[in-house]
């Protein structure tokens, strides 16, 4: 039976115009079935088809404001599912040139709700060797000295760590194909560093802006330029 619900699940996201609509979600925001539709390139009716397989498959959830309708996904599990399939995409041969700001969307961007890019996997790789967090099971946890280090940062990772979403794990990044920071610490990170404006969201996009006042906490903060 698990099988078979899983062929089911693979068959829902594999369907070309399913794929692009969940991908399309992955900068954490919600939309209607028709700013889908032209994602997926779909008449609004089809769109309203698989939108509707997706939401009884708990894969998206639909949320009523006025006369719209908007989508997003229904957990976080799904983002991390379809980040975790775009990694099977093989990558082409080409040129090994370094990542550097010239290319935005691949050098620090959202993934869903936390950062991703080689930014995100820059501060994770940090944050594992100055041991605040450990690898454990397929997860992190945090240390004594996390706890401290984060508390310090104005995290409340008591309120966090009761939670059912997952405190910390890692998510392999398809661009780096390294792993970033995913759970709820994850979220609040990102959000604490909008709010501080050590990042900005690009407007229409899933790419992040680091700030100059960013570049200078974070080498404070984790001794790491970005």
């Amino acid at each position: 039976m698990e099988l078979e619900n899983l062929a089911s699940v693979a068959g829902l996201i594999g369907e070309p115009a399913r794929i692009k609509m969940l991908w399309a979600l992955m900068d954490g925001k919600a939309y209607t079935a028709t700013e889908l539709a032209l994602v997926a390139g779909v008449s609004p009716q089809s769109a309203s088809m698989h939108l509707g397989k997706m939401v009884l498959a708990d894969l998206l959830k639909v949320s009523n404001q006025g006369r719209h309708r908007y989508f997003s996904y229904a957990r976080p599990e799904v983002a991390y599912a379809i980040e975790a399939l775009s990694n099977l995409v093989p990558h082409q041969k080409q040129e090994i040139v370094p990542v550097t700001k010239d290319i935005p969307f691949e050098y620090c961007r959202t993934c869903y709700d936390h950062i991703a890019g080689r930014a995100g996997v820059i501060i994770n790789e940090r944050l594992l060797a100055m041991e605040y967090l450990i690898e454990k099971d397929q997860r992190y946890e945090m240390t004594a000295k996390g706890e401290v280090f984060l508390k310090n940062f104005g995290i409340d990772t008591d309120s966090l760590l009761k939670q059912k979403r997952p405190f910390a794990r890692p998510c392999l990044d398809w661009s780096e194909r390294r792993p970033h920071l995913a759970g709820s610490l994850a979220m609040v990170i990102l959000k604490k560093m909008i709010a501080e404006d050590w990042m900005r969201k690009i407007h229409d996009s899933r790419t992040l802006m680091i700030t100059a006042k960013g570049q200078s906490n974070l080498y404070d903060l984790l001794g790491v330029k970005i």
